[in-house]
């Protein structure tokens, strides 16, 4: 009997087909999908997270000695040495846009989860489209603390909302009192979407709780030509500290109208955002020595956990900066969806999502000060603790909670 090249291809075919699933995908890719504004004034935001998620790739791709899920061999030994391949959406910082490139990820790139976005403004369509279509969506840096009360069953969230920020905030701020500061008095400043009006609310309920006067709450319109009017009524309500809840181009205007006016209080405790990033203060940074900000990462970590400060300079070389309380969360959503993907040995949406939930990582294998990331029913972690960092130097130092902290707070702020 005579075989030829077409029976070998035949048979070669049928073999493939009879193979297990698992067997077939080790040599394939896994794709996940983030979006986020990659142009317009959010644009620096989206460009730093993609640094941050290849970071993170790179170690999960390759063999690296790090005490982090999949850092140490190749790939995902779940689905066979698969590698990670990521697919980037721009929303600009529109909901809407937000919206329609999550369905495109999804129903064209093909992804099995996906990761975003900056504003929570965004995150409520985006989660709402994964929703639909039983795809994990992770908030890797998103605050709001309504986006994991909404009854979604492929919500995710590894890192802290604003009210537990808000709740170290004010701890902080006891502390501060008990040593004889003046901080009785505060001024709200806060944008209008989601993420300004949830963290308003939580620090009004919250100085309610503790015993602090909130003597201006005001609300701006995101992305103002001009905040010279909510400037001036900061400046007549003279408050003992300032919490703003801004982005980066609000809070660049917002402290430059500040010295145009001569308005400066004796602290500024912000809810990061634009507060935490390297653009804000290469724009304004001489204004605003002392100024503190709430936030996921210390650098000061690398001190006691090296790990942290290796993978720092790994991301230092892709963008030329240090993590920050954004990039490190975006990393570190990465490692957590990744290690779900490879605990699930498939790309099957429920699959991934129950890995999701089962998700139980310690705090020592990450770069985060967190107890521990583990979700709760809604898909929030409740031990990722925070940290407030002041900036002094043209640097950040984490001065909050007292386990943490390499130094003592600068108060008044200079």
């Amino acid at each position: 009997m005579t075989i030829t090249r077409r029976d070998v291809l035949l048979g070669a075919t049928a073999a493939a087909a009879l193979l297990p699933l698992a067997a077939r995908a080790q040599t394939s890719e896994v794709v996940i999908g983030a979006t986020y504004p990659l142009s317009g004034a959010g644009a620096q935001v989206g460009v730093d997270a993609q640094r941050a998620f290849e970071t993170a790739i790179d170690i999960i791709n390759n063999d690296q000695d790090f005490d982090l899920p999949l850092a140490k061999g190749v790939g995902l030994p779940g689905l066979g040495g698969a590698k990670i391949r990521m697919v980037y959406a721009d929303h600009q910082g529109d909901p809407q846009k937000g919206r329609a490139e999550a369905e495109r990820l999804i129903t064209q790139e093909k992804v099995c989860a996906v990761l975003g976005s900056y504003q929570s403004a965004v995150a409520v369509t985006v989660s709402q489209i994964c929703e639909r279509y039983q795809i994990p969506f992770l908030s890797a840096d998103n605050s709001s603390p309504s986006l994991h009360r909404r009854g979604l069953k492929y919500y995710f969230r590894a890192s802290p909302h604003d009210e537990m920020f808000s709740a170290g905030m004010f701890d902080f701020l006891d502390s501060m009192k008990k040593k004889g500061v003046k901080a009785d008095t505060l001024a709200l400043f806060h944008e209008d979407t989601i993420f300004g009006t949830d963290s308003a609310n939580a620090q009004t309920k919250l100085a309610a709780e503790r015993g602090y006067k909130i003597v201006a709450d005001i609300k701006y319109r995101a992305n103002s030509p001009s905040l010279s009017a909510e400037v001036q009524q900061l400046k007549a309500a003279n408050a003992d500290v300032l919490l703003p809840s801004s982005y980066t181009t609000d809070g660049i205007l917002l402290v430059k109208t500040m010295a145009e006016l001569g308005y400066k209080p004796n602290a500024i405790l912000a809810q990061a955002a634009g507060f935490s990033e390297k653009a804000l203060y290469d724009a304004v940074g001489d204004k605003l020595e002392g100024a503190i900000t709430r936030g996921s990462f210390s650098l000061d970590l690398a001190a006691k956990r090296p790990m942290v400060g290796k993978i720092n300079d790994l991301f230092k070389a892709k963008s030329g900066k240090d993590l920050n309380d954004n990039t490190s969360r975006q990393f570190m959503a990465m490692i957590v969806i990744a290690d779900a993907i490879n605990r699930a040995k498939s790309t099957d949406g429920e699959k991934i999502r129950d890995a999701m939930a089962a998700t139980d990582i310690p705090g020592e294998q990450t770069i985060m000060p967190w107890k521990r990331v583990k979700f709760d029913d809604m898909g929030q972690n409740n031990d990722a603790d925070p940290v407030l960092l002041q900036y002094i130097g043209g640097k950040f130092v984490t001065i909050f909670p007292s386990q943490a902290a390499v130094a003592e707070a600068v108060w008044p702020m200079k």
